[in-house]
């Protein structure tokens, strides 16, 4: 998920003390992780290694009980960096709802909770409430600290809050968030052989664990990989050259899709257009680690203790929202999405609320969610809808659907 990151290169990663509480909980994760190797032959995809560091049950990174989030955490995102942001998804979401009866909101991997409570606060102020705000969250420590975050915030709103434990059946009406979503779905990591791409392995040494290469283990890879080639170009890949393909991602925009009857699919994330994001000077992809504010491109270390992430190939999630029947409504920047949906008049009304002191903290706030060094330019956000009027505020500063 996160990530305002500060930049710190592998080899650089200083663990401090780590409790031996902390320390068995790793080496079980480890070892649980050692033991699937070994029933498996030699080795297991990345994918799933992936998928057992972040979310073993009990034991991966999103199912333990640590706190991930927030200055405490490993990383923080843009709803803990300021309310505004949350502010203004919540006015896209006016925009949306106003005049349909019967429209909810399902938010989808809620973190903290912050930006539902900042969300309902907001529409409540702008006479918007949904009929129910939905979290779909499976970690039980995140469902209890959204909790408290409502109880805490919003506490006369909480009613309208439902935690689900799948998504709702087909016939949803209204808008799906998902912010740092995409970025987190484990994902395949492919060496772009042009004649014979293989995938990314992991194996056990005896001390660590280690890469090693093998046969493709979806069969839709090859697809996949072949449209990447074609649409960017064999000159772009050599036989070293490393980088994702994030099948969950796309699997999970179809899942939308089939329960979506008419609304608005906002996501918000880090990534780029396809033909930006599998260029030569990113031969090695684009894995990243936060462990305590710290990022690294090891996601072989530390085994349940950090978050791995992978950019989002945006072209992809186009493709795949086009082929289920959704409508490709907008596609921008953080920093155009926020000030289309009004964000320094989200700061002025705020400011006159303000001491001296909380002004200044809210204008640096401002500068991190939008400036092309923070976050602005790097995250992205793409509007997904189906029977929605165009014309979508956030999006009115700049459309960059053809770099799709």
């Amino acid at each position: 998920m996160n990530r305002n990151r500060p930049n710190s290169q592998q080899g650089q990663l200083k663990l401090g003390e780590l409790d031996e509480q902390t320390i068995a909980h790793s080496a079980q994760l480890g070892q649980l992780i050692i033991d699937e190797i070994e029933q498996k032959g030699d080795k297991i995809p990345f994918v799933r290694f992936m998928e057992l560091v972040l979310h073993a049950p009990g034991l991966g990174y999103y199912s333990a009980g640590a706190h991930k989030i927030g200055a405490a955490g490993d990383f923080i995102t843009a709803p803990e960096i300021s309310p505004l942001f949350s502010h203004c998804i919540a006015r896209q979401c006016q925009q949306v709802m106003d005049g349909n009866d019967g429209m909810d909101i399902l938010e989808v991997g809620a973190g903290s909770g912050a930006m539902a409570c900042e969300i309902l606060r907001e529409l409540e102020r702008l006479a918007s409430l949904p009929g129910h705000y939905y979290i779909l969250d499976l970690s039980a420590d995140l469902r209890e600290r959204q909790r408290e975050c409502l109880q805490r915030e919003v506490p006369h709103l909480l009613a309208r809050v439902v935690w689900l434990d799948a998504l709702p059946e087909s016939g949803f009406s209204g808008v799906v968030l998902a912010n740092e979503l995409l970025d987190a779905m484990p994902i395949h990591l492919v060496r772009f052989d042009v004649d014979n791409p293989v995938e990314r392995y992991v194996g056990w040494d005896g001390e660590r664990f280690a890469w090693c290469d093998g046969a493709l283990s979806d069969q839709r890879l090859a697809g996949a990989i072949a449209h990447i080639i074609a649409e960017c170009g064999a000159e772009e890949f050599d036989s070293d050259y490393v980088s994702e393909v994030n099948l969950a991602a796309v699997d999970w925009v179809r899942s939308i899709a089939a329960i979506l009857e008419r609304g608005l699919v906002l996501l918000i994330d880090y990534g780029f257009p396809r033909r930006e994001y599998y260029i030569p000077e990113r031969n090695q992809g684009t894995v990243m680690c936060h462990y305590r504010h710290q990022a690294h491109s090891d996601p072989l270390i530390l085994p349940g203790l950090q978050d791995v992430t992978a950019h989002v190939d945006f072209t992809a999630i186009a493709e795949s929202a086009v082929d289920a029947g959704l409508d490709v409504a907008g596609y921008t920047t953080q920093a155009h999405f926020l000030l289309g949906t009004g964000l320094m008049e989200v700061l002025a009304a705020a400011a006159e609320k303000s001491t001296h002191e909380q002004q200044v903290m809210q204008a640096q706030a401002v500068k991190t969610l939008t400036m092309p060094q923070e976050m602005g330019e790097l995250f992205k956000v793409i509007a997904l809808t189906k029977d929605v009027e165009p014309g979508l505020i956030g999006f009115s500063m700049l459309d960059a659907r053809g770099r799709l």
